[in-house]
């Protein structure tokens, strides 16, 4: 039976996009379009599956109207989703795009989940199919915190159990290297973070190795924008697997595209983790030249 892929967003984002012809700091300028989408690396992960054909749930924190915004947007792209309640409302942030700009995030405040809403999502972690993957998604706001503590139980219980991933960073991060988890995605500069910690300083790629060497993960994948992705594992030494050559228009989401391709190919095709890397590139390559996340054209991927 083809196991479900559940991403686990720590950090939802009722997020607006303004398109402009220009525009420059202190003036005020008048869209060209608006829309809005839902954010959040699990969010964005779920949306490439859910594309892709995929048997996958978004599991997230809501709360306000932002978050009943979010929910109603999930469910109107019929991606499959279960939300905990959270007093606080869920955060907002705009995306600024246009002619003579970088393409400009801006986020809203974070706010961390209730104890309420914590523990009701590690009620949902313990009740997972045992075939099914667990993937932990973006930041998690709070994560160290006392009242996050049953969720970091589940977590870590599941992950002794079944296959367990993240693609996190912070305290999550520092937490998810000391479990069993089948792969962790890291940030290449989030990487050079964690080396710079190291008792002694080496030449890259030898740290992955001692990184993975250091954490109790079965794999490390580190992603680094339109560069090589670099991948070990504890029977293989590092090695780097180059993304096609593209023109970026706009980057957002591509790692999360990339980790969508990765968890289906290797959990749903029964590919090896280096297979899937080689599947997932071309998707993460196409999501960076069109604007937007995981709205490319799934039959004209970059070679």
């Amino acid at each position: 039976m083809t196991p479900t892929i559940h991403t686990l967003t720590g950090n939802l984002l009722w997020e607006r996009t303004l398109e402009l012809a220009t525009w420059v700091p202190g003036q005020t300028h008048r869209a060209k379009t608006e829309s809005f989408q839902v954010g959040g690396k699990g969010i964005n992960v779920s949306r490439m599956l859910t594309r892709l054909g995929a048997s996958t749930r978004a599991l997230c924190f809501a709360g306000g109207s932002t978050g009943a915004d979010c929910l109603a947007w999930l469910t109107a792209k019929n991606i499959s989703h279960q939300a905990f309640a959270t007093s606080a409302a869920t955060r907002s942030g705009t995306v600024v795009r246009s002619s003579n700009q970088p393409e400009t995030t801006f986020l809203g405040p974070d706010a961390p989940p209730d104890a309420a809403a914590w523990t009701d999502c590690a009620a949902t972690v313990d009740a997972l199919p045992a075939n099914d993957i667990l993937a932990l998604c973006g930041s998690f706001p709070g994560w160290n915190s006392l009242e996050a503590e049953p969720l970091r139980t589940a977590i870590a219980r599941r992950a002794s159990l079944a296959h367990v991933v993240a693609d996190t960073y912070g305290p999550p991060l520092m937490w998810a290297l000391q479990q069993p988890f089948a792969f962790i995605k890291i940030n290449r500069d989030e990487f050079n973070a964690l080396a710079s910690q190291m008792s002694h300083i080496e030449p890259f790629p030898s740290q992955l190795t001692t990184q993975l060497r250091l954490s109790k993960s079965s794999a490390i994948i580190i992603t680094d924008g339109p560069n090589p992705v670099w991948y070990a594992d504890r029977t293989n030494p590092p090695r780097q697997f180059v993304p096609p050559a593209i023109t970026a228009i706009s980057p957002t989401g591509s790692g999360d595209v990339l980790l969508a391709g990765l968890l289906h190919g290797h959990f749903q095709r029964g590919l090896s983790l280096p297979e899937a890397l080689t599947y997932a590139l071309p998707y993460a390559a196409a999501n960076a030249a069109h604007p937007g996340i995981a709205d490319f054209d799934l039959n004209n991927l970059p070679a």
